[in-house]
């Protein structure tokens, strides 16, 4: 069933991309993280409603542009813009969808989720200083496996992504040598000798595939449209987990969305024996004051059906949709401060 249903959501998307399957009543970018969400939840929308969404998978540095541009209606981030930027914008934020960051690789001879790391030995890697996959490292936390003697690249991306923040803010967490050298942020300089951007989680995902050796990261909904390797990672329990929706869920199930300015809250390295540790959520940036307070009124309309339409759809692709309650509380706390 999941595979049909991607197969569905994969032509979702190739049409989203050429951006003329929908019409254009609502304008988004931002996240290329959400967007296989986005785009499935559209066409549902469409059919029922006959509003169309044209939403730009540009990442989320351009989406917090082209919000500040005004040139869509609403922007769309993982990492999530900090409350007094919020305040001086005249936007508000809140959480669409939850998912989770995963390493990839492209080695042979492993099945999805064999090899087994932890956060300070990857975030090793991503500083370069390990280099070859038989890495004694490496070696130790796979015993009985026979890593090959291969080089080890690192993909990354090119582009201003909150999909880096997430990443970086989990091996900033886990290294003090990363927090120190590279820290965190939606574009960092990649320390990695060996090392290739790409544009999105599509020029990730792709480049992973072409690269032998390679390590990269993505969504976990571009591991399972692409059929990649992944590494299954150890959590802040110490117990070794895999990326799927139960783990995601884990990872968000202690968070107090309200304790930050513009619910930007920090899901890495969560507590709890079955939880992911690079979980996100995905956020949505609106004017308080918006210009077109109608095309912003359809925005709000588009979201209240997913939340309240869209869950099902969102399990498929092993996203987490918010709980109710949540929802409730960004309708009224939200919600409420957007002029109609």
């Amino acid at each position: 069933m999941k595979r049909t249903f991607l197969k569905t959501v994969a032509v979702a998307l190739a049409t989203f991309a050429v951006g003329g399957a929908f019409a254009a009543d609502i304008t988004g970018a931002g996240a290329t993280f959400p967007f296989p969400m986005y785009a499935k939840w559209a066409e549902a929308y469409k059919k029922e409603t006959g509003t169309g969404l044209n939403y730009q998978s540009i990442g989320s540095s351009g989406g917090i542009r082209q919000i500040r541009a005004k040139t869509v209606v609403f922007g769309a981030t993982d990492a999530p813009v900090p409350g007094a930027d919020l305040d001086k914008d005249g936007m508000v934020q809140f959480p669409a969808i939850i998912g989770g960051t995963v390493p990839v690789i492209n080695l042979d001879g492993f099945k999805p989720g064999e090899l087994r790391v932890t956060g300070p030995v990857l975030a090793d890697v991503f500083l370069g200083k390990i280099a070859k996959w038989n890495d004694a490292k490496l070696a130790a936390l796979n015993p009985g496996k026979t890593l090959p003697d291969q080089n080890i690249t690192v993909v990354h991306r090119a582009d201003g992504s909150g999909t880096t923040f997430n990443w970086t803010d989990y091996l900033s967490s886990v290294s003090k040598e990363w927090a120190d050298s590279v820290g965190k942020g939606a574009a960092v300089k990649w320390p990695a000798a060996s090392s290739v951007g790409g544009k999105g989680n599509e020029g990730v995902a792709a480049n992973v595939s072409r690269v032998k050796g390679s390590i990269g990261y993505v969504e976990y909904a571009y591991v399972k449209k692409n059929n990649m390797n992944f590494l299954q990672l150890q959590n802040a329990d110490g117990k070794y987990v895999s990326p799927d929706d139960k783990t995601f869920a884990a990872a968000a199930a202690s968070a107090d969305w309200f304790s930050v300015p513009g619910m930007g809250i920090s899901m890495v390295n969560a507590k709890g024996a079955d939880s992911w540790p690079v979980s996100t959520a995905s956020f949505i940036l609106m004017y308080k004051d918006p210009a077109d307070k109608a095309q912003s009124a359809e925005v709000l309309k588009f979201f209240e059906w997913a939340f309240k339409n869209g869950k099902g759809m969102a399990t498929e692709l092993d996203y987490v949709p918010l709980p109710d309650s949540l929802t409730a509380e960004i309708r009224s706390k939200v919600w409420s401060q957007i002029k109609k």
